[in-house]
């Protein structure tokens, strides 16, 4: 018997289409956003770099969307970012920035975690329990310091010169006031919208564990860096 398949409908195909246009450029984002996150501490950051973490948020809701992964599983913040973008050219609204960059990057407590560090290492010594701890707690200060180099990068220009900054990245990321009001569009059309199906779900799974993979290898990478520097 010749073995039949039933075609995903033509919404899904127009789906993957446009994601494989975006998958190189979510790639790179998505692993700088987990950089800023904590997976690594920068030397330096600037108002582009800013800029380029609000893109890659930007980008997490359009994998989001075009792919239809339930938001119940992992709200993500692009539309917001548009707004702040927007507003930080239209307005010069930079209080609004540097306040989702606080409540993104600087919500946890390094007082517990070193806490639970300390009663770790009291009932079981350097075992596995106590080194995810330093792990964490390594992600944790990074993520402190890098929004301190943000908003030393976003502070330490005048309003002309910081204006100046973030219209120049805003259009070397394409989010423009009027390109955001198209952007906005897109996201209510029915490419957007939310149609699960098993070959999207495939299509994020496979996605995710190649870029699971390497932030696992560029994180043993700075462990045994850090190992060999002590």
């Amino acid at each position: 018997m010749m073995e039949t398949h039933t075609p995903f409908p033509p919404l899904v195909a127009q789906k993957l289409e446009i994601f494989e246009q975006l998958q190189p450029e979510f790639e790179q984002l998505f692993l700088f956003a987990e950089q800023v996150q904590g997976q690594q501490r920068f030397a330096t950051l600037t108002v582009a770099d800013v800029v380029r973490y609000l893109h890659a948020l930007w980008m997490e809701e359009c994998r989001t969307s075009l792919l239809s992964i339930s938001k119940t599983v992992k709200e993500y913040a692009g539309q917001r970012c548009l707004d702040l973008l927007q507003h930080w050219q239209i307005n010069g609204d930079t209080a609004s920035v540097v306040d989702f960059l606080t409540h993104k990057l600087d919500m946890l407590s390094l007082v517990e975690i070193t806490r639970r560090m300390q009663e770790a290492r009291t009932q079981q010594g350097e075992n596995g329990p106590v080194q995810r701890l330093v792990h964490g707690q390594r992600v944790m200060l990074n993520r402190s310091m890098n929004l301190l180099l943000m908003l030393d990068a976003i502070f330490s220009l005048s309003p002309q010169e910081l204006t100046k900054s973030v219209h120049a990245a805003c259009q070397r990321y394409g989010h423009l006031p009027e390109q955001i009001e198209q952007q906005r569009a897109a996201m209510q059309s029915p490419l957007y919208a939310y149609m699960p199906h098993q070959i999207l779900a495939e299509r994020n799974i496979l996605l995710m564990n190649t870029l699971g993979r390497q932030i696992t290898s560029h994180d043993l990478a700075n462990t045994n860096e850090e190992l060999q520097n002590e």
